[in-house]
């Protein structure tokens, strides 16, 4: 039996990229290895060991695999709605042969095992592969594939999309303040979901004010609904076509995101952005928006020098420099908040730490946290709460 399923995950051509699976590979090596030699017992508590890192549960954990793997017949089905027929009819028999080896127990590996000491066990259950499959592919414009499965927070690493395995938690409901602003933001991001046109952002203001949180928050709020985010740095605005190579046919809606964005007067970055906003790449790729956030109003670092020199056409350069921020569709302006609306956000997250204090008590040590830090801001009113439910 076990050379049976060996063969076959051999023969694997649709889903063949789950043999780089490490846990995969294990299996691989176990079934291509006789019960009878003395390596058997090794390799099966390798292959179990790797298993017991994601779970117990060999057809769940095989299943997700599956769903997760990104695959000449789910790229075609994702990006045209149909496939060929040899393609398909290849996919259904793999997906068949996956249920079949899902079901495989410790018993059936061990068979013929002349061995009577402990070996660790696996669970698994009975799932429908195939139709589970066909479901995945209905809904992959808010499942999505490969990592885009996965995952819903990216970076650009050594000019690859690479997923972050531990993103930024926050949430929409835990954010105060700022609703009117806000509301911009989720509103242009509902667009894009909904595939009508979406303007790129600026979150322009104060530091501490809530602009990045908000982006993540908004991307943690829909990520049901398909939605992704990409976090570029300004150096890597150049990489940017290898960016929409990856996501231009992905049904999956993307927010590409530059945080705490701004350029000095001769900055060769500059020139990237300025080409992106101008509409020459968000016209190929409808699924994605840019969102940066920056404390400049116009980007641009500029000094009382470079008003002076020898440029002709002086005044252009600087309209041109200044106006950056123009090019972006829609701008949320997120400036400090006066006490009164700093006491509102510091009054809404001691409801949600459940802090006890009384309102005039809490009101007077707000101010006083904020005298020490700098000025008021959504930051401060959150460190100042996180140190309260510390001191609890």
């Amino acid at each position: 039996m076990n050379k049976k399923y060996g063969a076959e995950l051999s023969a694997l051509t649709v889903f063949r990229g789950i043999l780089d699976d490490p846990v995969m590979a294990r299996l691989k090596k176990l079934l291509d290895t006789d019960s009878k030699t003395t390596d058997f017992i090794s390799l099966y508590s390798d292959f179990v060991s790797e298993l017991f890192k994601t779970t117990d549960n060999f057809t769940e954990y095989l299943l997700s695999l599956v769903l997760e793997n990104e695959n000449p017949y789910m790229l075609k089905m994702a990006e045209e709605g149909v496939s060929g027929e040899i393609l398909r009819r290849c996919a259904e028999k793999e997906l068949l042969i996956l249920q079949e080896l899902s079901r495989l127990t410790s018993a059936d590996v061990c068979d013929g095992l002349d061995y009577d000491g402990y070996l660790s066990e696996w669970a698994v259950s009975e799932r429908d592969f195939s139709e589970i499959y066909n479901e995945r592919i209905k809904n992959v414009s808010v499942k999505g594939y490969g990592i885009y499965a996965k995952y819903h927070t990216f970076m650009l690493r050594d000019e690859k999309i690479v997923p972050v395995k531990n993103p930024d938690t926050q949430r929409l409901s835990q954010l105060s303040g700022y609703e009117s602003e806000r509301k911009k933001v989720i509103d242009n991001t509902i667009a894009l979901l909904n595939g009508k046109p979406a303007a790129n952002v600026l979150l322009y203001g104060d530091a501490g004010t809530g602009k990045s949180s908000t982006v993540k928050a908004i991307v943690n709020e829909f990520r049901d609904r398909g939605l992704r985010l990409i976090e570029i740095k300004k150096s890597q605005l150049h990489s940017m076509p290898i960016i929409l190579e990856n996501i231009s046919k992905n049904p999956l809606k993307f927010i590409l995101f530059i945080d705490d964005l701004s350029f000095a007067a001769d900055d060769d970055d500059f020139g990237a952005l300025k080409a992106i906003l101008e509409g020459s790449i968000s016209h190929k790729t409808p699924n994605l928006a840019i969102y940066a956030t920056s404390n400049r109003r116009h980007l641009v670092k500029e000094k009382f020098s470079d008003r002076d020199g020898d440029d002709i056409h002086k005044n252009d350069s600087m309209a041109e420099l200044i106006s950056l921020s123009d090019r972006f569709g829609l701008t949320a302006t997120f400036l400090k908040p006066n006490k009164e609306q700093y006491f509102e956000i510091v009054k809404n997250l001691a409801e949600e730490y459940e802090i006890g204090l009384a309102e005039e008590e809490l009101q007077l040590k707000a101010e006083e946290f904020a005298i020490r830090r700098s000025g008021r801001s959504a930051r401060a009113a959150k460190q100042f709460i996180e140190q309260l439910k510390a001191q609890q």
